[in-house]
């Protein structure tokens, strides 16, 4: 019981310090959590509006970009965010009450927060400025949805922590295989209405997966062809163990600055 105690006095020690760090240093830094989300869906609304007359769901454009981005975002920041951990926490990591698994905790605690905070911000706005109403919303869906998708990214990040360390090269072969994670998570476009065979080949992507479960939550009519919750638990459990396992035999390395 004590042990708990102190590893959660810890973990707290370290959220604390992780949102200091990352925001309280920064002018504005708070508030470009929030510009990022808002300028991604504004810049989509803007170009799909000039050359579509409705979206592919409901009648607004920025409520459909935003439940798209915003789950992925979810993963997205998840994933990029915890790859930072060991290299931001080196220095604590000395100290004896100090685990990796407390730097880790603490790190996927503040982006979960910080993401569900941006979410509920940038939706709020969506509805006031599009005058857009909300009917029905399956909250379950939603947070499920985000669940998900923090625990795929965290799942990505421990095993690219462990691959960095064991070789550069596979740092630039991921950030090119990564980049085009955007264009073919069906953040903007429904991945069961595309042909035959980009429809299938798109949907090994779980993130896509984790895109249409946030969108079934705010849009009731929306049938979601072609979703497998099934394989994207599958997935994000196989990230999940192989990340901690990889994360745990590289952790000698990490620690002797082979990072």
């Amino acid at each position: 019981m004590e042990l708990l105690v102190q590893h959660y006095r810890v973990v707290a020690a370290m959220m604390v310090r992780e949102v200091s760090t990352r925001y309280g240093s920064k002018p504005g830094g708070y508030a470009w959590a929030l510009i990022d989300p808002v300028a991604h869906v504004g810049m989509m609304t803007i170009i799909f509006e000039a050359i579509a007359r409705m979206p592919a769901l409901g009648s607004s454009f920025a409520l459909f970009f935003a439940t798209g981005y915003l789950p992925f975002n979810f993963y997205q920041a998840m994933a990029g965010y915890m790859t930072g951990t060991i290299k931001a926490n080196k220095p604590l990591l000395n100290y004896p009450v100090v685990s990796a698994a407390d730097a880790v905790v603490a790190r996927y605690f503040v982006q979960l927060l910080t993401s569900a905070l941006v979410s509920v911000l940038v939706i709020a706005l969506v509805v006031m400025m599009e005058d857009v109403h909300l009917h029905g919303v399956d909250f379950g869906r939603v947070v499920a949805a985000c669940f998900l998708g923090t625990f795929l990214g965290l799942g990505v990040a421990l095993v690219n922590l462990s691959l960095y360390v064991r070789s550069s090269l596979y740092e630039q072969i991921y950030g090119i295989i990564s980049r085009p994670m955007f264009l073919i998570s069906g953040v903007f476009f429904l991945p069961d209405s595309l042909p035959h065979p980009f429809r299938e080949l798109v949907l090994y992507n779980p993130v896509v997966h984790v895109v249409m479960l946030f969108r079934t939550g705010f849009y009731p009519e929306y049938r979601a062809i072609g979703m497998d919750l099934q394989y994207l638990g599958e997935v994000t459990a196989v990230a999940i163990f192989l990340g901690f396992a990889l994360f745990s035999l590289s952790w000698r390395q990490m620690r002797e600055d082979r990072f």
